[in-house]
């Protein structure tokens, strides 16, 4: 399965380390294909000078050691080609998942939880690991 991550489940493994997501991120290591797009990678270095500084070597580190396949975010992109997303920053996470055929977005953001999508899926990561992870308690 293709699984695109979205800025927020990197700095949880990343930045904060996150116990639960660096499982998830070796399940989807070890059975799937993991997909970044040039956007989510812009976004997760501002995130990370903005709110975390100092932190970005570990993050350049934690990119190199992961593998993913990376798909690139269109620059012009017409709202009202896509489904409605109320934050429009969310539009080319959105747009980078439709474009890239994954078959999930990975995302911890309620907006993009919400929406009523077949494809790409869009779950948070512990629905994920409830639907598809033989490590799941």
């Amino acid at each position: 399965m293709r699984v695109m991550l979205d800025t927020n489940i990197l700095i949880s493994a990343a930045v904060l380390s996150s116990s639960y997501i660096l499982l998830l991120l070796d399940e989807l290591v070890e059975r799937h294909t993991i997909v970044l797009s040039t956007y989510v990678l812009e976004e997760l270095n501002r995130v990370t000078l903005k709110k975390f500084p100092g932190k970005s070597a570990i993050v350049e580190h934690f990119l190199r050691e992961l593998p993913f396949e990376l798909t690139f975010t269109p620059e012009n992109i017409d709202p009202s080609e896509f489904p409605d997303v109320r934050d429009l920053k969310d539009l080319p996470v959105l747009v980078s998942a439709i474009e890239a055929d994954v078959d999930v977005l990975l995302s911890g953001d309620d907006d993009l939880a919400s929406l009523d999508m077949e494809l790409p899926t869009i779950l948070t990561p512990r629905i994920f690991m409830q639907k598809y992870s033989l490590k799941y308690d």
